[in-house]
């Protein structure tokens, strides 16, 4: 499944082309690595997410698009850390 629409559907953020800016700036990773809006999200992937007051980090527990629309959030995703950040610094 394609990373923004993981983010829309896990309800990480609320629209799909916010899910896009956050990627295309950077603030979005898989695995460490920056990517684009279109990249493959599978199970077992570690997704960071940076927010503007905090940085997210999780597992992904479930990337099938129908399964994601049917359960809740606590189920697509695991976090596994979560620390604040000063919102005048960029955590990237």
């Amino acid at each position: 499944m394609r990373l923004d629409k993981f983010l829309k559907l896990a309800r990480l953020v609320k629209r799909r082309t916010v899910a896009q800016e956050m990627i295309e700036v950077g603030a979005v990773r898989i695995n460490g690595r920056q990517c684009k809006p279109s990249a493959e999200v599978r199970m077992g992937d570690s997704v960071e997410i940076a927010y503007p007051s905090r940085v997210l980090s999780l597992e992904v527990l479930c990337a099938d698009e129908a399964a994601l629309k049917r359960m809740s959030p606590e189920e697509a995703w695991s976090s596994r850390e979560e620390r604040r950040v000063d919102p005048s610094e960029k955590p990237w």
